[in-house]
């Protein structure tokens, strides 16, 4: 490789060389570099436009439109020496904190927000975070308190007006489920806006992270019965919508048809209704300003609608649904409530990429390297912003999804929390092993995921799982990020299960998650019955693999029994060993609850298996269900009651 090169790609922020999740070095290849470069507008096809861009790269910048710093922080370049400072918050309160030391340096606020520091002639725009994110001990109100939740594919709860696949109304029967047991928190999957669907579908490959889902609306629940009296007059409509509501699997191209019918419907026939949700639409459609005026615009386009007003008024329909959960988790005693998902990347062709089309990355998409849990690598088809352009934006693209995400939530889990750090990106078109890593602004980053956690009063969950960069974990913990602790990875170098008393205090604690067997499956194999049936993998492979599984299914059983867990049934004795971390907040997948066998989504496969189709059984097996709440919140109180306060 030409030293040209090397030093263009490490001065723009690649990893040339890097280390696998089985501890080899490897090195990026040369093709894969000048594509990745590329992508940051940096011409690379020979060692003179190498050395060019280089110099492009390193002339003096511009200053940042956006700083971030901790809270009482010494901040240097701040202006002229000796400058008299003048620190204005976002609430408009002003201080004046006397001069800039002799090497233009002053401290930050010890007050979090968005400032703008006036010293001398400069002016300045800083966020200043706190030390900490927002805790699952200040949400409980009770530091030694565990709390519990339920974590639920949205798509897949059903409820009568549904058109088969999951909305609010689903959501808020398995909410009732927990607060009925004592749960302090339902995280949900992603909720982000869709583009048209009219293939497969996933949750984290999303048109517009900013937006919600209008196909999980429940208009009812904001427009009472006059939405019901719609759906009611149209026999052929109603009539799909209960077939659809019953099928064990998702349709989504038809689901979906169906449920924008109703939507076109009311939004036609919105007229008709009281004046109250009149002047509570209009609120909401001044409010939004021109950020979801465009996204309606693009929207309609997408859609083939011609009045973008439908997507103003399904978002309507969407937020104000789920703002009423948040508001009904609170009442029935959820001390977090609603959790949100918020996906790593966006469709490349969606609305999100439309917005900021200065701070996406053009031709590359995002991914994941070869690691244990997928030996082949992933590739996601989505994509990303570039550090470049979340810089040269002052970081608005982040921001403002932040808010989104968190707005009327009690939490969030952040998908893919290492891309904070750094990104594995894949020429368009490429296998997932000829990619590279490329770096963020981590620092910038994480204040301002901190900072927009304690504003909103949302606890913060990082999906750590796959080749994580040393330190990256303690760093996140020491910031309030929990990471994830999955009970089928958190096993030693032979392969025994960590007692609870070993799992990460810092970190939410689960059974596992959705590209994961459920307990079930896992104990039975049937995900390697899939591999084998899908060919994924050598025949020497899986069975090494069923060989493998058959020893960690006992050393499961030893380890439940060493904690004096030795009912008879492997599946609520693992419920309540996990239950016993000691982590903050432990949440119990509704798949485990009901103790069922199929997992939501197996990695590497988009129409061979079904992927985010699967519903939950109707009727729910009550009994299962109970016995499985009962067993996770008892032994959540157990480990409240035995393990003392950090």
């Amino acid at each position: 490789m030409s030293a040209a090169l090397t030093a263009l790609a490490e001065a723009a922020g690649l990893l040339v060389d890097w280390v696998d999740g089985s501890g080899r070095s490897r090195r990026v290849a040369e093709p894969t570099l000048r594509a990745l470069l590329a992508a940051q507008d940096l011409p690379a096809d020979d060692d003179r436009q190498c050395r060019d861009s280089l110099r492009a790269l390193q002339q003096p910048a511009a200053p940042p439109r956006l700083r971030t710093a901790r809270a009482g922080e010494l901040l240097a370049g701040l202006g002229p020496p000796g400058a008299a400072c003048r620190w204005h918050h976002e609430d408009g309160e002003v201080r004046a904190t006397g001069q800039l030391d002799a090497l233009g340096q002053s401290p930050a606020p010890s007050r979090p927000g968005y400032w703008t520091l006036e010293a001398g002639d400069a002016v300045q725009h800083i966020a200043i975070a706190p030390a900490r994110a927002w805790s699952v001990a200040e949400a409980l109100g009770d530091e030694d308190l565990r709390g519990w939740g339920l974590a639920l594919q949205v798509y897949s709860a059903r409820s009568e007006d549904d058109a088969g696949i999951g909305d609010v109304g689903g959501a808020a029967a398995w909410l009732r489920a927990g607060a009925h047991a004592g749960a302090d928190a339902l995280a949900l999957s992603p909720l982000h806006a869709s583009r048209p669907i009219r293939h497969g579908y996933s949750p984290y490959s999303p048109s517009d992270r900013r937006y919600l889902d209008p196909l999980h609306a429940a208009p009812a629940r904001t427009l009472g019965g006059f939405a019901l009296q719609v759906l009611a007059a149209q026999p052929e409509l109603r009539a799909q919508f209960d077939a659809l509501q019953r099928a064990p699997l998702i349709d989504w191209p038809i689901c979906a048809q169906a449920k924008w019918r109703w939507l076109r419907l009311l939004h036609d026939r919105f007229d008709a209704t009281d004046a109250a949700a009149h002047a509570d639409y209009r609120r909401f459609r001044d409010e939004g300003g021109p950020s979801l005026h465009a996204y309606a615009q693009f929207a309609a386009i997408d859609h083939g609608d011609e009045d973008a007003s439908l997507h103003v008024f399904a978002q309507w329909l969407a937020v104000r649904g789920w703002e009423d959960l948040q508001r009904e988790a609170r009442e029935r005693g959820l001390r977090i409530g609603l959790i949100a998902d918020l996906a790593v990347g966006f469709d490349p062709r969606g609305a999100e990429a439309a917005a900021w089309p200065g701070a996406v990355l053009p031709g590359v998409v995002l991914g994941a390297p070869p690691d244990a849990f997928n030996p082949d690598g992933q590739v996601w088809g989505i994509a990303g912003y570039s550090p470049g352009g979340l810089r040269a934006h002052g970081y608005a693209p982040f921001i403002s999804l932040l808010r989104a995400v968190m707005h009327a939530r009690g939490g969030i889990r952040i998908d893919h929390i290492l891309g904070l750090l750094r990104l594995w990106l894949v020429p368009q078109g490429a296998p997932s092993g000829e990619g590279g890593y490329l770096r963020y602004p981590f620092d910038d980053l994480l204040n301002l995921l901190v900072l927009e956690s304690w504003r909103q009063r949302a606890v913060v969950i990082g999906e750590d799982l796959g080749v994580v960069p040393p330190g990256l974990r303690e760093q996140l913990a020491a910031r309030g990020i929990l990471g994830i602790d999955v009970l089928l990875f958190n096993r030693d170098r032979d392969g025994q299960f960590l007692p609870p008393s070993q799992w990460r205090r810092e970190a939410v604690a689960t059974t596992t998650t959705h590209d994961l067997p459920t307990l079930c499956g896992w104990r039975e194999g049937l995900d390697l019955g899939w591999r084998q049936r899908l060919g994924l993998g050598s025949a020497r492979q899986l069975a090494q693999e069923r060989e493998e599984r058959g020893r960690a299914v006992l050393h499961l059983r030893a380890a439940c029994a060493n904690e004096g867990l030795d009912s008879g049934d492997g599946w609520l004795d693992a419920l309540r060993f996990t239950a016993r971390a000691p982590a903050p907040l432990a949440l119990l997948p509704v798949e485990d609850a009901l103790a069922l066998r199929t997992q939501p989504n197996l990695p590497g496969t988009v129409d061979t298996h079904p992927n985010w189709r699967q519903r939950l059984p109707q009727p729910l097996p009550t009994p299962t269900l109970n016995d499985a709440l009962s067993a996770f919140a008892d032994a959540r109180h157990t480990a409240a009651a035995a393990v003392p306060a950090a």
